[in-house]
C-alpha cells in the first residue's frame, strides 16, 4: 500500500512540472517527503538502496503523471483556460496554511521573519512579471528544453518556485506539454532528463545546508515565493502564454469564481490529510 501511495505522491508531484503556479517542491512539502527527498537528492551515496527503493515509485508516478496529464491539461487550457487556472490559484493558496505551520515548526516566528516574506514577495512579483520583456522566447529546441529540465529540478529543489511559471513566460511551456504528450524521448524528455540532473548536482546540497541553518528564512521565502506566482496566474503579463480575459464572459467568471472555492476547499483538504499523514508516519 506504501508503494502505491507513493506512485500517487509521484503523479501529484508531476504536476508542479506542468501547472502554472504550482512548485514541484511544495507538493513535495504538502505530501511529506520534501526534506527526505532534499537529502537523498544531496548525499546520493547514503543509504543509496534503500533511498532507491523508496523513491522508486515517486519517480515512476511522476512520469506516468506527466504522460497521462499532459494531454487532458493542454486541452483544458485551450478551452476554459481562464476557470482552470483560478481554480489553480485555489488550490495553491488552499495549501499556504501547511507552509505556514511549517515556517514555524523549529523557531518562534520573528520581525525578520515578516519582512523576509513580504520583500520576497514584492521582488518576486516585480521581478516575473517584468521578466517577459526582459528575457523574450526562448527557442523549443534542444537547449531550450535543457534549461527548462534546469527549471523545473529548481521547482522541486527550492519550494514555491513554480518552473511552469517561469516556462511561459520564456515560451516554452505550451513546446514541452506537446512533447510530453507526444511522448517526444529524444526532443524533450531527454534534454529536460539532462538539465534537470545537471541543477540537482549543483544545487541539492546548497538547498539542504540552507534548509538545516536556515529553516524559517528559507519557508518565509517559499510563502513570499508562492503567493507571488499566485498572484501573477490570474494577472495578464506581457508573456504569449499569459492568461487571457478577453471574451470571457460573466458565465466564465462565476465559473472561475466556482473553480477557485473548489480548488480552495481541496488544497486545505490535503493539507489536513498531510498533517494526519505525518503524525502517524513521522520522519517521512
Amino acid at each position: 500500500m506504501g508503494w502505491f501511495i507513493r506512485v500517487v505522491k509521484g503523479m501529484v508531484i508531476s504536476l508542479g512540472f506542468i501547472l502554472p503556479g504550482v512548485s514541484g517542491g511544495v507538493l513535495a512539502a504538502i505530501l511529506g517527503i520534501y526534506e527526505r527527498m532534499l537529502r537523498f537528492l544531496a548525499h546520493l551515496t547514503r543509504d543509496f538502496k534503500a533511498n532507491i527503493l523508496y523513491f522508486l515509485p515517486v519517480g515512476i508516478g511522476g512520469i506516468l503523471g506527466l504522460v497521462l496529464l499532459s494531454r487532458p491539461l493542454e486541452f483544458l487550457l485551450e478551452q476554459w483556460q481562464v476557470v482552470v487556472l483560478w481554480g489553480f490559484a485555489g488550490a495553491i493558496l488552499g495549501t499556504l496554511p501547511s507552509l505556514v505551520r511549517e515556517s514555524g515548526a523549529r523557531s518562534r516566528r520573528d520581525r525578520a521573519d515578516v519582512v523576509w516574506l513580504a520583500g520576497t514577495f514584492v521582488v518576486a512579483l516585480v521581478v516575473l512579471y517584468l521578466l517577459p520583456a526582459v528575457a523574450g522566447t526562448v527557442p523549443a529546441n534542444f537547449a531550450g528544453f535543457v534549461l527548462a529540465g534546469a527549471l523545473i529540478a529548481l521547482g522541486v529543489l527550492v519550494p514555491g518556485l513554480s518552473p511552469s511559471n517561469l516556462l511561459l513566460i520564456l515560451g516554452l511551456f505550451s513546446p514541452m506539454l506537446q512533447g510530453f504528450r507526444d511522448r517526444d524521448l529524444g526532443g524533450t524528455f531527454l534534454p529536460i532528463a539532462i538539465g534537470a540532473i545537471a541543477a540537482i548536482l549543483a544545487f541539492s546540497k546548497l538547498m539542504e545546508r540552507l534548509i538545516e541553518r536556515h529553516h524559517s528564512r528559507v519557508y518565509h521565502f517559499i510563502i513570499g515565493l508562492v503567493l507571488a506566482s499566485t498572484v501573477l496566474i490570474v494577472v495578464p503579463t506581457r508573456s504569449a502564454e499569459t492568461i487571457d480575459y478577453a471574451g470571457a464572459g460573466a458565465g466564465t467568471f462565476a465559473l472561475a469564481v466556482v473553480a477557485f472555492g473548489a480548488g480552495l476547499a481541496l488544497g486545505l483538504w490535503t493539507a489536513v490529510l498531510e498533517g494526519r499523514y505525518k503524525s502517524a508516519h513521522p520522519g517521512e
